[in-house]
């Protein structure tokens, strides 16, 4: 399989996602310890690594997740302190987090959702503007109107549940976009569509933070950046080679912090 190429567009009103030196713990246990990383406008990172290495953690506390406690570090975005800011309002200023397991939500209509979250993230925009961004997402994921006329997430597929994230993802048009493991379950052809719509933002100049296990997804986007996570730190970076090499040689012969290759 081929890879998709993506140009980094760079826009210069983007501003870059920045983490420094991030300790979080999550009810008493340490999950970050001591995390740098930066995803830059129209650049795909890759944060790669074993269960348990925080991986998630990472795009909770970056996302605002209250049940996590940032014990020292800095997250900002271009100039905003992104640590100030209330889960909402990291959304609205941007950040955008894909779940790793989208809950389904009882009465509430898909649609009015997508509505709602698109005006809280575009005031100025109005209803037809909506219908128009919908329309164009939907076509990018191979999908109708239709499927936006079910309750949030009830009675989908897995596939469906990420597909769900994705349309989110492309309608709120984010800065930064944090995909937790949004490749996992996926079908050849539902891991194509989600990687078009990678790309298609990626080309808009949004950063994107691609967490998970396994290199399939890179088949399809090749990342500009690899990180490897090993218990809460950053245990080996480098280019997309590093993919391949971890693809044959697995997780158990790197060491937290005991290589560094950028």
């Amino acid at each position: 399989m081929t890879h998709m190429t993506h140009h980094s567009t760079h826009l210069p009103h983007a501003p870059s996602l920045v983490i420094t030196n991030l300790a979080a713990t999550v009810k008493g246990v340490q999950v970050l310890d001591g995390l740098s990383l930066e995803v830059r406008p129209g650049q795909i990172v890759a944060v790669m690594g074993p269960n348990g290495a925080g991986k998630s953690s990472l795009c909770n506390v970056i996302a605002g997740h209250p049940f996590y406690k940032v014990t020292k570090g800095h997250i900002s975005l271009g100039n905003k302190d992104v640590m100030m800011l209330a889960p909402d309002e990291r959304g609205r200023a941007g950040i955008f987090l894909a779940f790793q397991h989208p809950l389904d939500v009882q009465g509430v209509h898909f649609g009015a959702f997508l509505l709602q979250i698109y005006r809280q993230r575009f005031p100025d925009k109005s209803v037809s503007d909506f219908y128009e961004a919908l329309d164009k997402s939907l076509a990018v994921l191979h999908l109708d109107r239709s499927f936006t006329e079910r309750q949030l997430n009830v009675g989908f597929s897995g596939g469906e549940r990420k597909r769900a994230e994705v349309l989110q993802m492309l309608m709120l048009q984010p800065t930064i976009a944090l995909l937790d493991e949004t490749d996992s379950g996926l079908d050849i052809d539902s891991l194509a569509i989600v990687a078009k719509a990678i790309d298609a933002l990626v080309k808009q100049g949004a950063g994107v933070l691609i967490v998970t296990h396994y290199n399939r997804i890179f088949e399809q986007v090749k990342p500009d950046v690899v990180h490897v996570m090993l218990k809460g730190k950053i245990a080996m970076s480098g280019d997309a080679n590093l993919v391949k090499e971890l693809e044959h040689k697995g997780y158990g012969w790197l060491k937290p912090g005991a290589l560094k290759v950028v």
